[in-house]
């Protein structure tokens, strides 16, 4: 079956271990799955490339079969990322996963693509079926130039780290993600990226530009923020006093506020930008916007979008009260963390004032760092400074200047609790950008 584009041989190209679909097959249950929701997410068929006895463990004298090059020459690559994925001795590694990158970088799209709603994503769409150690997720990123994006598969409770099944309780996930829900993400990203790609069919996107967070397909179906809505909650100031040709100039060009250009210098790679790690609940009782909440999304999604356009990788961690990855965030070195003030907490909690511990039991694992904060929360900024200070004041004592990097961001004091409104939305970008340019992080 031919790809949906001319010269191309397949839609879809799963890549895998071998060791990955022993037991319960899961690679061979996803890919099924997949097919079936695609069969309704398009109307054209879509050609999957999966080869169930694929290579595992590369030899040095290892000819690799030039028909496997025809087979990468497809539109969307999708490795199935799991704890044994990244290791340059595998087939898949080496012969799949990079040679897939080094050839999109040369073809006639490019290794990004421009979606339909504006947003820029990567041809390779990773499917994570479990957590990863630091260094594997740096060896990934060092592939693909920037953040490890995808779509996540991965089950967790307590002590366990496992793919996520179809037979799995979400209620008891941690993640809160169910298998179903996941695969129509995963389709419905796919379709995304071929629209962006049939919209374009022979230019690739230059512009360098961090990538759409595919989950950032969490945020499939999620309301993006509409810039020119913005636009209007901006103020423009009118000069007198100048002849009437540089008032038309400067009247032109305060209609578009710096805080809405995209500050990304040209000549900077993604892996040199600042790192900003969004964190919250998928809880119910947590997500702000319940068009969020229906569409799977959390506060991160939406915050996500908001800063898209900001010189920054973004990252998004969901949290919960057994949450545990306090240590490998803090290798990631980030420059800020945005998180939920109550984002450890799962259940609706009448006595919101109650102090957090949790909060501040993973801000001290930064106690050394130059890490930055911004917490976020309901409430009025000025109550939430006053809790924030008093939950953290004796490390303070401990170790003087750790409030000073420590904001706060309270939606009360923008007449609404939901971040899809246009003005709150304008009020966080604005706050983000103060941060970024009281550290010279900006490219003025």
């Amino acid at each position: 079956m031919a790809s949906l584009i001319p010269e191309y041989e397949y839609d879809i190209f799963i890549s895998y271990r071998q060791k990955d679909n022993k037991g319960d097959r899961w690679v061979s249950e996803f890919v099924e799955a997949l097919k079936t929701e695609l069969e309704s997410t398009f109307k054209e068929e879509i050609s999957v490339y999966f080869d169930i006895n694929p290579h595992d463990g590369l030899l040095e004298t290892h000819d690799v079969d030039a028909s496997l090059k025809e087979k990468l020459k497809c539109l969307i690559f999708i490795p199935i990322i799991s704890r044994t994925y990244c290791d340059p001795k595998s087939f898949a590694w080496e012969h799949e996963f990079k040679a897939f990158v080094e050839q999109a970088s040369l073809d006639q799209f490019g290794l990004k693509v421009k979606l339909p709603n504006g947003n820029v994503a990567n041809r390779v769409l990773p499917v994570r079926i479990h957590d990863l150690d630091v260094a594997d997720i740096k060896q990934c990123e060092s592939v693909l130039g920037g953040v490890i994006r995808g779509i996540e598969f991965i089950y967790k409770e307590p002590g366990v780290n496992k793919p996520l099944t179809s037979d799995d309780d979400e209620k008891k996930n941690l993640n809160n993600t169910k298998y179903g829900i996941q695969i129509n993400k995963t389709a419905n990203a796919i379709k995304e990226i071929v629209q962006g790609l049939k919209s374009e069919p022979t230019s690739a996107v230059i512009e360098k530009t961090q990538p759409s967070e595919l989950l950032e397909q969490k945020t499939v179906g999620v309301k993006r923020i509409d810039q020119k809505t913005l636009l209007k909650f901006s103020k423009r100031k009118l000069l007198f006093g100048i002849p009437l040709i540089a008032i038309l100039i400067v009247a032109t060009l305060l209609s578009f506020p710096k805080i809405y250009k995209n500050d990304k210098p040209k000549d900077i790679n993604d892996s040199e930008l600042p790192l900003v790690i969004i964190m919250d609940s998928s809880h119910p009782t947590r997500v702000y916007d319940k068009e969020v909440l229906d569409k799977g999304g959390t506060n991160a999604d939406v915050i996500s979008d908001i800063l898209l356009d900001l010189p920054i990788r973004r990252q998004r961690e969901t949290i919960g009260p057994l949450w545990h990855r306090d240590e490998e965030i803090l290798q990631f070195q980030p420059y800020l963390i945005i998180i939920h003030y109550s984002g450890f907490r799962q259940d609706f909690i009448e006595n919101k004032n109650l102090p957090r511990v949790r909060l501040k039991s993973f801000i001290s694992f930064f106690l050394e760092s130059d890490t930055r904060f911004l917490i976020y929360s309901r409430r009025s900024e000025k109550l939430l400074r006053e809790q924030v200070d008093s939950i953290l004041a004796d490390l303070e004592i401990e170790h003087p200047g750790l409030l000073s990097r420590i904001d706060v961001f309270g939606l009360e004091d923008y007449g609404s609790y939901s971040w899809l409104t246009p003005i709150t939305a304008n009020a966080l970008k604005l706050h983000v950008k103060e941060i970024l340019e009281e550290d010279n992080k900006l490219n003025n």
